[in-house]
């Protein structure tokens, strides 16, 4: 497993586990596929308080629990700010989220805390407020956002004191927004347009880690591309580096990901341990830049 420095701070594996759809697993399951990600070096865990209503952080609780020595081998992230249809970045709400996350994961600290989305009623000083609070108390070690674009960072900025260490984004080869402004700039295209303000060179310039959600989705709901009929070049391609590199084609569209100078972290959702250990394959993998493009241009994408 690669390891990669998190906003230049945590040294944290290249994949983690996401823990949204943990909810609902029995305990032998959650056993499985957490015994999985450990013995494949992966170290980091990204929960959030609504994830399964609260049942994911409870269900990994237990297995903490149950397993006395794994949260020494484990950085854990939750997020915040979603409840009742709204957005909330009200101090009182972050508090309050934090104390149920721990209280569920049976925790002291999370090594992370993120705003799960823009809350558009903000007052960054109230933010500020809870993260001053969480940072003293020790329940939480490092901070950072999801979803949010570089001004809506930069408010928060104006008042929060600690590094802002992450941003949490939607990006995979069919989702790639992210590089294909860039990569058509000065065009009239549909892939110039820039709907995230420079999100990726923000990022690499003030050393916030992407953190990838959905690296396998298309679009929000559309299901995985990964073997997709109505995208054949791209899954033609993606098995031939499949076989080249020794990976799955879900491993290939990692690799794809993790090869971006950025320093991406791929959120992998897959609560299937043989699914995990082929994902988690594909940190050790390098594509050259010609690979790259080459899947890059298999899913549709325009090169001026």
């Amino acid at each position: 497993m690669k390891y990669i420095r998190i906003g230049g701070q945590l040294s944290a594996s290249a994949v983690s586990l996401g823990c949204m759809r943990m909810g609902g697993l029995t305990e032998k399951q959650v056993d499985a596929i957490l015994d999985t990600a450990l013995e494949n070096g992966v170290n980091f865990f990204d929960h959030a308080d609504i994830y399964g209503g609260g049942d994911s952080e409870r269900l990994f609780g237990d297995y903490l629990r149950r397993h006395k020595g794994a949260r020494g081998k484990m950085l854990l992230q939750t997020k915040c700010a979603i409840h009742d249809g709204q957005y909330d970045f009200s101090k009182e709400h972050i508090l309050r989220s934090v104390e149920g996350s721990l209280t569920r994961l049976g925790v002291d600290t999370v090594d992370l805390l993120l705003l799960h989305r823009p809350d558009t009623l903000m007052e960054p000083e109230e933010v500020a407020e809870a993260f001053d609070a969480l940072e003293s108390s020790g329940k939480v070690r490092y901070f950072g956002v999801s979803n949010h674009n570089p001004m809506q960072i930069e408010l928060l900025k104006t008042a929060v004191r600690q590094p802002l260490i992450v941003n949490q984004l939607q990006f995979s080869v069919t989702e790639a927004g992210m590089v294909t402004s860039g990569l058509n700039v000065n065009m009239k295209n549909s892939e110039s347009q820039m709907h995230d303000g420079g999100l990726l060179e923000y990022s690499r310039i003030h050393r916030m880690t992407v953190q990838t959600w959905s690296p396998f989705q298309r679009g929000f709901f559309g299901g995985t591309f990964v073997d997709c009929p109505e995208l054949p070049e791209l899954n033609a391609c993606l098995g031939e580096f499949a076989e080249r590199y020794g990976l799955s084609k879900t491993g290939a569209a990692a690799a794809w990901i993790l090869r971006h100078p950025a320093g991406m972290q791929l959120i992998a959702g897959t609560m299937n341990p043989a699914h995990l250990t082929d994902i988690c394959r594909a940190a050790d993998v390098t594509l050259t830049r010609g690979d790259w493009y080459a899947v890059y241009r298999a899913a549709g994408h325009c090169l001026p």
